[in-house]
């Protein structure tokens, strides 16, 4: 009889009672239906959303990552977190900028909660705050993983394994093919030691708010 580990959750919010706003001069809209905020709701709404999401979105985007810390694995050595850490920890070793190594870190993001697409959710997750190089990479990572996988694919296509083959000599094939032979594909080794996500917390607030410390560009 095999036993499953139970995932624990946070303590609910009690009916009637209001979620903390994230200062204590701010207000709440007390409209209960979206559908009757006034025009000055929304200037109000608006005017602290924008602070709000400066603050929170590099610490919430972390937090999405931070939730699968102690997530079990369906078979790889290292369970995904621990794999986008790995991604990340090595790049910085190897002296990529702090935008690069931000992308590492998060560019399986996905893989659990949107693995038909997890390429694309972690290229949108962050495409605001990364380059057009990156961005591309992120899109692009899982199909140049095919010709790693050897014996994954019950079809034998060429064409399909090969897809990246269609963008040869794009100017980001080379950092894509890069990105997934060096750092991607390898990054399931429970002897590597990675990076606490700490350690990388700056990098991310850096990131998210458009000042990125460059350091050797790749």
């Amino acid at each position: 009889m095999t036993s499953e580990k139970e995932p624990t959750l946070g303590v609910r919010r009690k009916v009637g009672e209001r979620s903390d706003l994230l200062r204590s001069d701010w207000h709440y809209i007390e409209a209960r239906n979206i559908g009757d905020y006034t025009v000055e709701d929304w200037a109000l709404l608006n005017r602290q959303r924008a602070e709000y999401e400066a603050k929170e979105r590099a610490r919430q985007a972390l937090e999405l990552l931070s939730a699968s810390r102690s997530a079990p694995t369906f078979g790889y050595l290292i369970n995904n977190y621990e794999h986008c850490l790995q991604t990340a920890t090595m790049l910085h070793r190897d002296g990529h900028d702090e935008e690069t190594i931000v992308t590492g870190l998060f560019h399986d993001a996905g893989f659990i909660v949107c693995p038909e697409n997890h390429a694309r959710f972690s290229a949108d997750l962050i495409r605001p705050f990364i380059s057009e190089k990156n961005v591309w990479m992120l899109e692009h990572h899982e199909i140049f993983q095919r010709i790693h996988l050897n014996g994954f694919f019950e079809l034998k296509d060429p064409d399909f394994i090969n897809a990246r083959e269609q963008w040869r000599g794009h100017p980001y094939f080379d950092w894509t093919e890069e990105f997934v032979a060096r750092y991607d594909v390898v990054a399931i080794d429970p002897s590597i030691e990675s990076l606490s996500i700490e350690f990388f917390e700056p990098m991310v607030q850096r990131v998210f708010s458009g000042s990125r410390t460059i350091s050797n560009t790749a």
